[in-house]
């Protein structure tokens, strides 16, 4: 097996989970916080897709399709339209809210989709690539993609464990 064939199958167990996670829940399970300093279902979905947006795009000199895809205006957030989560208050958090889990796996499908096409067509010695000089050492886009990859496991495990949480109310 290819190390863009390993990528692809551990991206698609992201996909995999955040539909389990998501699918069936009602608008007000989605954005049920644990307490008020606690990230939803809908935060966590969304920023693990923020995150995969932004980092993926960067890294291959794709647009994010939450610009280009129109996915910002249907979200309409009262945030900043390059805003991916990091570092939210409590407050942001809360702001980040669906109507519907449509709308998140939608964003994370299209997303997920770009995801594959730039994975199917790596070489090997494209993982080597620096893609970000701001760090000690340069980070490689086989780094960046693993750390994206850890980051979105993370965080759908996180959602899944508040869908749970919700479930047991």
């Amino acid at each position: 097996m290819h190390a863009k064939d390993v990528l692809v199958e551990a991206y698609g167990r992201i996909k995999d989970e955040v539909h389990a996670t998501v699918d069936g829940l009602s608008p007000d399970d989605l954005n049920a916080r644990p307490d008020d300093r606690a990230n939803s279902v809908t935060w966590l979905v969304w920023h693990l897709t923020r995150v995969q947006d932004d980092h993926v795009a960067d890294a291959f000199g794709l647009e994010q399709l939450w610009l280009s895809g129109g996915w910002a205006d249907r979200f309409a957030l009262a945030l900043p339209k390059d805003d991916t989560g990091y570092g939210h208050t409590p407050q942001q958090v809360a702001e980040v809210r669906v109507d519907s889990g449509d709308l998140l796996t939608g964003y994370y499908d299209a997303v997920h989709e770009q995801t594959l096409r730039a994975l199917r067509g790596l070489h090997a010695d494209d993982l080597d690539r620096i893609v970000d000089e701001n760090w000690t050492p340069a980070v490689t886009l086989g780094a960046r993609l693993v750390s994206v990859l850890s980051d979105d496991l993370q965080h759908v495990g996180q959602a899944a464990f508040t869908r749970g949480l919700s479930a047991g109310r």
